[in-house]
């Protein structure tokens, strides 16, 4: 039966053009965001409340059109997560002195091709026959919805944009305030540390992902530098030259940090087992359906119209030809290259099939692709070193590429599956979404590599430069720590084990919650990440999980997602997704005069270089992210707005 969508445009020009620089726009700016924090969000909504902006400009649009944009935008956000999250680890290994333009663009255009591919297969299990919930994807199709009625969301987006922007201008140019405030202090032989980044992005990802994840990241950082750290310097013999933060830091670099590892390890490994159903039936699902299809096309209707099994074979071809090619060029041995060729293909089906069916239980901006990229890595670089041995140069190099090329896969599929929910609930045509999937996917692989470029001339990455305002690159130097260690030798193992045995603890309650069906759940990923990162990322963070959890008490708002779109939550939800948007590209264009400035030796922020101070700097710039989590709760209440 004929709906009346089915009579109206869904790929129009405006629409593809606008779906493309979107795209460029949110890798761009999520490339920052994620070497800064470890971190990304989904741009899914953000997109879509652009794009009803830009497109109630012209005289015709409709849902489709603005779910066609977001399908395209939110790929480009998606892609960057893959890169930054591996391909900046060849560069801190030392293995490449600069981002190359064309291989950073194959791995990323390819990898990312094959996320979309992957996952077109699984579409009808996981979105018609387990009804997962994609969070995100029921929020982005109720924006749509309510767009079409006429929403002020790109209001709130905008004057967030601007606030997030002048806040980086203000710390990161001028230097009024500082990024971060930080001390620790020795008592007896241990250290006890404390410090917060003055971040408003990493606020409003507190406020998107909601407290029981925010809570996790923060459990995870206290547990490293609380206990951790303070044990570890008490039986170590750390010099007393270093101040405490340096000796804290020493620390949890070399050592602490494994913990880390190890959980993601496990964690990984036990979110594929838990999905081994899922991936059978989807796949048998899949094929039945193309079968039905190709028998009888008019049996098919619009809404289930996938793209045609021969493209995807064709496709996948097409793009796993180029990927063993790069992977010869860097290995140069066809006997090595060959067998791990297929494993590339295999894990990034395998994960990407993981991504997609996370995404439908926490949504894309929680989905632990860094977890099961670890697991790649690790396993790789073993098989590596069992096929070339310790001496091979190239050995860790070749696996952060598998690493690379499963990560992008994988981060395109959870977002992939997420836009395609959103599809299925406005009644779009899902083979057209998986062509602007694919036209986005190629979109942001253009534009990564050279915003990689400027990133890295500007402010470089720890664990390869000495700046101290370098980007924390956290799974990237995780990346890297991982292969040059199973091939050196030298990876800390007491600290990996222990990280595997909190990971078999918190999976254990994780069990006994969801057999209690308690609505606070204890996904090892999500600690892991908190261990991992710098302790001072995890505070703003769980904050903003504070507010949201102020908010769901005030106006029903679940964990990460919106149940009432009317509801002024959205505002809070559009807000805190402009804080993010408007600082991250705020941090792209200061890489410009940064990058200028060094030509002058004239480094950022200004009030530095020039020894000038501020008098309670830190007092002031930790006043001024209050006033934003003030505003974005109110915001986030206030029915008028």
């Amino acid at each position: 039966m004929k709906s009346e969508k089915d009579s109206i445009p869904e790929i129009t020009i405006k629409a593809v053009l606008l779906g493309i620089v979107l795209s460029m726009i949110l890798a761009a700016a999520n490339a920052y965001l994620g070497l800064f924090a470890g971190m990304t969000v989904s741009a899914s909504i953000p997109a879509a409340v652009v794009s009803m902006g830009v497109l109630r400009l012209f005289r015709k649009s409709n849902i489709l059109e603005n779910n066609i944009v977001q399908t395209a935008a939110s790929a480009g956000e998606s892609l960057a997560a893959g890169v930054i999250f591996t391909i900046p680890a060849l560069v801190i290994m030392g293995f490449w002195k600069d981002f190359s333009y064309f291989w950073t663009t194959v791995i990323a255009a390819f990898g990312g091709l094959l996320g979309v591919l992957f996952t077109i297969p699984l579409r009808r299990s996981l979105i018609v026959e387990e009804k997962l919930q994609f969070p995100e994807g029921i929020a982005t199709a109720e924006v749509l919805e309510t767009g079409q009625k006429g929403g002020k969301g790109i209001w709130h987006i905008a004057k967030a944009a601007i606030i997030g922007g002048l806040f980086k201008i203000g710390a990161g140019l001028f230097g009024f305030w500082p990024g971060a405030v930080e001390g620790a202090k020795r008592i007896g032989g241990s250290i006890a540390y404390f410090g917060t980044d003055l971040s408003p992005a990493l606020l409003s990802v507190g406020y998107i992902v909601g407290l029981n994840i925010a809570v996790l990241i923060f459990v995870g950082g206290a547990l490293n530098w609380f206990i951790a750290i303070p044990i570890c310097a008490a039986l170590s013999n750390g010099t007393q030259d270093a101040s405490a933060v340096d000796q804290a830091y020493t620390i949890w670099k070399e050592q602490t940090r494994y913990i880390g590892v190890g959980a993601m390890l496990v964690g990984g490994l036990w979110t594929i087992f838990q999905m081994r159903k899922s991936l059978l039936s989807g796949i048998t699902s899949g094929l039945a359906a193309y079968k039905k299809s190709a028998g009888d096309k008019a049996a098919i209707e619009r809404t289930e119209k996938d793209m045609p099994m021969k493209w995807i074979i064709i496709l996948i071809i097409a793009s796993a030809v180029p990927l063993y090619l790069v992977y010869q060029h860097f290995v140069r041995d066809v006997s090595v290259s060959l067998p791990m060729a297929v494993l590339m293909l295999a894990a990034g089906f395998i994960f990407s099939a993981v991504a997609g069916y996370m995404a439908g239980i926490v949504g894309s901006s929680n989905n632990p692709i860094s977890g099961v990229t670890i697991a790649t890595v690790t396993v790789s670089s073993l098989l590596l070193l069992v096929l070339m041995g310790k001496s091979a140069e190239n050995g860790p190099s070749a696996a952060i590429i598998i690493g690379s090329v499963v990560c992008c896969a994988a981060a395109i599929a959870g977002d992939n599956m997420q836009d395609l929910k959103t599809g299925y609930i406005v009644g779009a045509t899902p083979w057209k979404q998986q062509v602007m999937q694919i036209a986005g996917t190629l979109a942001g692989a253009l534009v990564i590599a050279p915003v990689l470029m400027l990133l890295f001339k500007a402010y470089g990455f720890a664990g390869h430069s000495d700046n101290p305002d370098a980007l924390a690159a956290p799974q990237a130097n995780l990346m890297a720590s991982v292969a040059q260690g199973v091939f050196q030798g030298n990876i800390p193992w007491v600290f990996v084990f222990i990280g595997m045995a909190v990971a078999i603890v918190l999976i254990t309650c994780d069990v006994f919650l969801e057999a209690r069906k308690s609505s606070f759940r204890t996904p090892v990923l999500a600690v892991a990440i908190g261990i991992y990162l710098p302790f001072e990322l995890a505070v703003p963070i769980f904050v903003g999980g504070i507010i949201h959890q102020l908010v769901r008490k005030r106006d029903k708002l679940t964990d990460g997602i919106v149940e009432e779109v009317e509801s002024p939550a959205k505002n809070g939800l559009l807000f805190a997704s402009g804080l993010i948007t408007g600082e991250a590209l705020m941090g792209i264009l200061l890489a410009i005069p940064i990058v200028i400035l060094k030509q002058y030796e004239i480094d950022l922020p200004l009030m530095k270089h020039y020894g000038k101070t501020v008098p309670y700097s830190g007092w002031i710039g930790v006043i001024l992210l209050i006033g934003v989590a003030y505003w974005l709760y109110r915001t986030a209440l206030d029915r008028n707005k």
